[in-house]
């Protein structure tokens, strides 16, 4: 009986095992969070994607910041971008590491300090709020940020304004013009430059030529990934512009410009190389 039982519990062991080393790993999920920002005086929700077998008791992850654009919502990446299956793709064949997304509503406030203190909230509640309940790096090696549409030129402003802050930056068809929008740029008409009509000395004075040499007097350089489609022509042109003068200024930097317009079908298809050339710099 006694060797009965040895050999009984050696088998259930042995099983035990084998079932440890088998059993899948979680899949990855996106799900909706929600605090209390100080800076804003309200509640600020937000989306985060966690990859396949993120676990809150091992290595820490990186972390993406990603901003939507102008009147879009914070899960347009998912939604629309197709952002699961893309990072877990680039996770599985060894082109990304696994790393953490977080995606906050913006709404229309163009991520500057207007209507709202959206660009105070995002440093002072968002990072410290994700860094506190999420396994993430708290340094600069690890954290990376990006933007569609109004989002690019919130993450352009962002990158300059805090290059202590981000190692890679990505720039989907940003909102960002040399001088001031186009008349048909939402940027005239969403009551962020301007209370009751756009003022452009409020634009030129939030708009990232005015951040360019306190950017450039500072020590660090984040490589910033630009693209656009081509059917998209003042923005495919500022892009094209902003990155001349990136690399004229010695500022790693990458453009692609594509097929199409200002949609969701172009960032889709942009999104793989922008999230390879980001996240290239986390360690």
């Amino acid at each position: 009986m006694k060797i009965a039982r040895t050999a009984l519990l050696a088998a259930l062991a042995t099983l035990t095992t084998l079932f440890a080393y088998t059993a899948p790993a979680a899949a990855s999920t996106v799900a909706l969070h929600s605090f209390h920002a100080t800076a804003l005086g309200r509640e600020w929700p937000y989306a985060v994607y966690l990859p396949t077998g993120y676990r809150t008791d091992a290595a820490r992850y990186p972390v993406l910041y990603l901003l939507h654009g102008n009147n879009g919502d914070a899960m347009d990446w998912v939604t629309q971008g197709d952002l699961q299956n893309t990072v877990d793709t680039l996770i599985a064949h060894h082109e990304i590491p696994p790393v953490v997304i977080v995606m906050p509503q913006g709404g229309t406030d163009w991520y500057v300090d207007r209507k709202e203190k959206m660009e105070t909230a995002f440093f002072a509640d968002l990072i410290p709020e994700v860094q506190s309940h999420f396994a993430v790096e708290d340094e600069r090696g690890a954290r990376a940020i990006g933007g569609v549409s109004m989002g690019g030129f919130g993450a352009l402003r962002y990158t300059f304004e805090h290059p202590e802050m981000f190692c890679g930056t990505f720039l989907l068809s940003p909102a960002i013009y040399s001088g001031d929008p186009p008349l048909s740029s939402s940027a005239r008409r969403v009551g962020v430059f301007g209370e009751h009509q756009f003022d452009p000395h409020i634009w030129r004075a939030l708009n990232y030529p005015a951040l360019w040499s306190g950017y450039f007097g500072r020590p660090w350089r984040v490589p910033i990934f630009i693209a656009s489609g081509d059917d998209d022509l003042v923005i495919q042109a500022e892009s094209s512009l902003l990155y001349t003068r990136l690399r004229e200024a010695g500022n790693p930097a990458a453009l692609r410009i594509v097929d199409g317009g200002h949609v969701w079908p172009v960032w889709r298809e942009l999104l793989p190389a922008a999230l390879k050339y980001t996240l290239a710099c986390v360690r």
